[in-house]
């Protein structure tokens, strides 16, 4: 795209959702409904209504269930469960049962009825200043218009199809319209609404689109056909940009690949500081595969597979065999590297189709995890089977997540050695001195992590939730996720706290959050002591990098100092100046 030299350029500054740059003419996409025309029913034809609207219901059902499908199998488990919301709307009992009473008492056709209590509850949540709340809002609208076509028959409405490339400018994007995209001609999004933690940022992060988000009125001063640039790496949407504009950006891309390309020559080396400490730098992964990433970015092993996804989107259980294959399979192809399988992760409400769990008013705090499963036997020994089974190849290891105090450590250790009881009296063979670690990622576990240490093999900090349960914020919630605050002083003491007990028992210790893939920090924790790294697959080669050009000793200073300074942004200065100094070109 050449600059546009009878327009002035015009920078538009939005919230940065997807990094990358971005060129083409814009397309502003607009959504248009069906019009549903009112009408009367004979009340003895109501009958027919109600079997019209349930039928409708569970079409729709099956095409969200089939879109999550195509979604797991192209980016991810993970980003197909942001579908999960969708199928909550379609078996809302509370929606069905009003559209039920308002069909027995106004007596007109089912979809009207249906399109005015949905678009009903879609004002009442888009009133409320909550971001959670306004997602669920749009989640509604989607379910809304396809039940609606669905009522009336029609298939469901093809996604914008351009055949040219473009960035695509949208007031919002529902999850099944980004998922439904033609990729290959879309080079980048621009939204009028939207934050980082959205799900349309989600999905373009997940299947590298450069997007820019929050631009508030995009879709009303811009036009379709007018030249821009998208830069996801700031947040900003550059309409007309100048042939200065476009030299500069050709630059900063070419810089990006240049680094790019480096950094893929790094996969055989190791993750060793300049003075010579070994840093293990291991991958976190959710679908076998991504296997595949693990070892095209040389990361030594799997430091985090989150196992949940064996459980989403299916109405019955994992079998202990099914599980067996997929852990036997995963720990040979990353031997002799290590994989660390954490057991189940996941709220009862999540499994509602196969336990009563009930509803939690704040599940991030309620019946999940190791809490879940130690009430759930069944379920949990099974799993516990599936992975001594699977450590006869002997690079595997297991954790516990959200370990909170010493009960749960012994409860659950408890039931591993009634697994391996059982295994013996059947013959099954198993490696007898798997190790078992737990995750930190809740302040009492931190607290009292020295008499943690004493029960187990290893620590892996998960510092999303370490973080996110210490500073009492919601990293979701724009009002406080300013709050979210890795370099808060008070995670610092943590941290240091964790490591230090971890060592003084004879264990090891490592990070698997967001902050192990943040090379920001990796000086910080080096300094503290992390003996393993475990980030996404893709930034292993950028990490691996920073810990080749650090010393422990500047390492160890910067720590020295952290813990000294009383505020996140000192801590976080001193972090920058460190990382600048040893390799400014990957924080570029």
């Amino acid at each position: 795209m050449n600059g546009d030299r009878g327009h002035q350029e015009k920078r538009c500054q939005g919230v940065p959702a997807s990094p990358g740059i971005a060129r083409g003419p814009i397309h502003v996409f607009s959504i248009e409904t069906d019009d549903v025309v009112k009408y009367h029913i004979d009340p003895a034809h109501v009958p027919d209504e109600i079997a019209r609207f349930e039928n409708a219901l569970i079409q729709t059902r099956v095409q969200i269930l089939e879109m999550q499908q195509r979604i797991a199998e192209a980016i991810g488990a993970k980003d197909a469960g942001i579908f999960d919301a969708h199928l909550l709307v379609v078996e809302d009992q509370t929606l069905i049962d009003e559209v039920l009473r308002k069909l027995e008492a106004d007596q007109c056709n089912v979809e009207f009825v249906f399109q005015e209590v949905a678009n009903r509850y879609v004002e009442s949540l888009s009133r409320i200043d909550d971001p959670y709340l306004r997602e669920r809002a749009l989640d509604i609208q989607d379910v809304t218009r396809r039940v609606i076509r669905n009522l009336q028959g029609k298939s469901p409405r093809p996604f914008l199809s351009v055949d040219q490339p473009h960035i695509l400018v949208a007031h919002n994007l529902t999850p099944s319209d980004t998922a439904t995209m033609n990729r290959d001609q879309v080079r980048g999004l621009a939204l009028d609404l939207g934050s980082r933690t959205s799900h349309t940022a989600i999905m373009a992060r997940s299947l590298g689109i450069p997007s820019v988000v929050g631009l508030h009125d995009a879709t009303e001063s811009l036009e379709t056909g007018t030249p821009a640039l998208i830069d996801g790496y700031h947040g900003l949407l550059i309409i007309h940009p100048s042939e200065e504009t476009l030299r500069e950006y050709d630059e900063i891309e070419r810089q990006k690949g240049a680094i790019a390309e480096r950094l893929t020559h790094l996969r055989e080396t190791k993750s060793t500081t300049s003075d010579g400490r070994h840093i293990v730098l291991s991958a976190n992964i959710e679908l076998p595969d991504e296997v595949d990433a693990v070892l095209a970015n040389g990361a030594e092993g799997v430091g985090l597979y989150r196992t949940e996804f064996l459980y989403l989107n299916r109405t019955t259980l994992p079998s202990e065999a099914e599980q067996f294959e997929i852990y036997r399979t995963v720990a040979q192809r990353v031997a002799p590297n290590p994989l660390i399988i954490r057991t189940l992760d996941l709220g009862g409400d999540k499994l509602s189709e196969n336990n009563e769990s009930g509803d939690e008013l704040n599940p991030f705090l309620g019946w999940r995890a190791i809490r879940f499963c130690l009430e759930n036997l069944e379920i949990f020994k099974a799993q516990l089977r599936a992975i001594l089974r699977a450590s006869v190849n002997v690079n595997v290891k297991m954790m516990f997540p959200m370990i909170s105090g010493l009960d749960e450590v012994r409860r659950g250790l408890q039931i591993v050695d009634e697994c391996k009881s059982e295994l013996r009296r059947e013959g099954s063979p198993f490696h007898d001195g798997l190790e078992i670690g737990v995750m930190i990622e809740v302040p009492t576990a931190a607290i009292m992590a020295d008499l943690l240490a004493r029960e187990v093999d290893f620590f892996s900090i998960g510092t999303n939730d370490l973080i996110q349960y210490s500073v009492a914020i919601d990293r979701t919630n724009e009002r406080v996720a300013h709050l979210y605050q890795p370099s808060h002083p008070s995670i610092v003491r943590l941290l240091k706290m964790v490591a230090d007990a971890a060592h003084a028992n004879g264990i090891w210790v490592g990070v698997c959050g967001e902050m192990a893939g943040e090379i920001l920090f990796t000086p910080l924790l080096l300094g503290l002591g992390m003996d393993e790294l475990s980030a996404g697959a893709s930034l292993v080669p950028l990490v691996k990098n920073a810990v080749q050009r650090l010393t422990m000793t500047e390492c160890v200073n910067l720590v020295e100092e952290a813990l000294l300074l009383d505020t996140s942004a000192a801590v976080l200065e001193r972090c920058t100046e460190v990382a600048r100094r040893n390799y400014p070109e990957l924080l570029s």
